[in-house]
């Protein structure tokens, strides 16, 4: 349920009720050196677990394994294989949105946002970008979906999965973190080829089975896509810990994609939130208008970086827009800033990529707690690097 208190001021957003973690659901993981596949293990043990319906099977790289409905019994059996490397049950992440000089182009007018990821200094209203503006690079959205057909994106999105069994963005979300990656008007991308995987409900809540099994699709799907700029992913997304999402995240980041996080929107350190606590992953932050970290920011060592994430305009599921605040609106920022900077440098490495951004990034412009600075927060505003 959307309660919008203010169409050009601080939305707040009250998701209807969480996605319940679903009832006797499990994910279990394989060993990395296993040469067993999961049909494999599954048929080794016969009738004890030959009933099983599996949800989804996994196998990003070396991460494999598969998530199901079990008794205790068929849990039992399975957690003793020895190709068994850990199991984990199912559990449940949801939106991370505010709950309570080559040819240089100059846009006018611009979001707070967009003008402060193109200027060293804060308070412009112009973004400066170069023309290529993300053209031949691909960015997944792994969220609530998205609404495809808002002119703003000018037939350059596509929503090519749901795990909902609904197929258009039923929530907003997607679409706002989309607007902001890559729509004509908002984004920082605004070239950029949009691909959305729902794994998320109308609630904004959605199970980590069902967003690994989205992580593995946006992989195999990139392998067939054209993206000579680069593939991003965005999970403005979060939750409890999670080893076996933080591990599906870390084994698609191994195949090349570049994974901006949501470092989460409690206030408190990132390390106990997956998947921005995933090393190979790059959580992201919220800083507001004046350059202070948002109140509701998560920090800590690992932050990647930091991005706009307070009163962000962008694109919305009814063809207009909305603007609303969290970690999930300042990571979309940082997708299209890594989509942008591909078509620039041409596609490289997640960890080349990762330090392409806070090299650039501008250091001691945000007004950290002196707290989170004393804990080594790192201090860096993302920054496309035009000038």
């Amino acid at each position: 349920m959307l309660a919008i208190l203010s169409a050009l001021s601080l939305v707040v957003l009250t998701l209807g009720a969480p996605t319940a973690t679903p009832a006797g659901k499990w994910l279990v993981v394989l060993k990395p050196d296993s040469a067993a596949s999961t049909a494999t293990v599954l048929e080794s043990h016969g009738d004890m677990l030959s009933s099983i319906t599996k949800d989804h099977i996994y196998n990003i790289g070396s991460f494999k394994g598969f998530s199901a409905d079990m008794s205790t019994e068929q849990l039992d059996t399975i957690k003793t294989d020895p190709r068994v490397a850990y199991y984990e049950k199912d559990g449940v992440m949801k939106t991370q949105i505010l709950e309570a000089r080559r040819s240089g182009v100059t846009e006018t007018g611009a979001t707070w946002g967009l003008g402060r990821v193109s200027h060293r200094a804060k308070g412009s209203s112009e973004y400066v970008y170069e023309s290529a503006a993300g053209a031949g690079s691909c960015a997944y959205i792994i969220d609530t979906g998205v609404f495809a057909a808002h002119p703003e994106f000018e037939g350059r999105a596509t929503q090519i999965k749901s795990y909902t069994g609904v197929e258009t963005d039923d929530n907003g979300h997607g679409t706002h973190v989309a607007g902001t990656i890559g729509s004509i008007t908002y984004g920082v991308a605004k070239k950029t080829k949009i691909f959305a995987i729902k794994v998320l409900d109308a609630g904004g809540s959605g199970a980590w089975s069902n967003i690994i099994a989205g992580i593995q699709y946006a992989v195999e799907h990139s392998k067939t896509n054209t993206c000579p700029s680069g593939v991003v992913v965005n999970m403005s997304l979060g939750g409890g810990r999670s080893t076996t999402v933080n591990a599906a995240v870390a084994a698609a980041v191994d195949a090349g994609l570049f994974f901006a996080v949501a470092a989460g929107n409690e206030g408190s350190d990132l390390s106990t939130s997956s998947p921005a606590n995933e090393p190979k992953a790059f959580a992201v932050g919220a800083s507001d208008v004046k350059d202070a970290l948002a109140s509701f920011s998560n920090f800590g060592k690992t932050l990647g970086v930091i991005g706009p994430g307070v009163d962000v305009l962008s694109t919305w599921n009814d063809g207009k827009t909305n603007t609303i605040s969290g970690t999930s609106m300042a990571t979309p920022h940082i997708a299209g800033l890594a989509a942008y900077l591909g078509a620039l440098s041409g596609a490289m490495s997640p960890a080349a990529m990762r330090s392409k951004i806070q090299d650039l990034a501008t250091t001691g412009a945000v007004t950290l707690p002196v707290a989170i600075s004393n804990g080594g927060t790192p201090n860096k505003l993302a920054y496309n690097g035009i000038a």
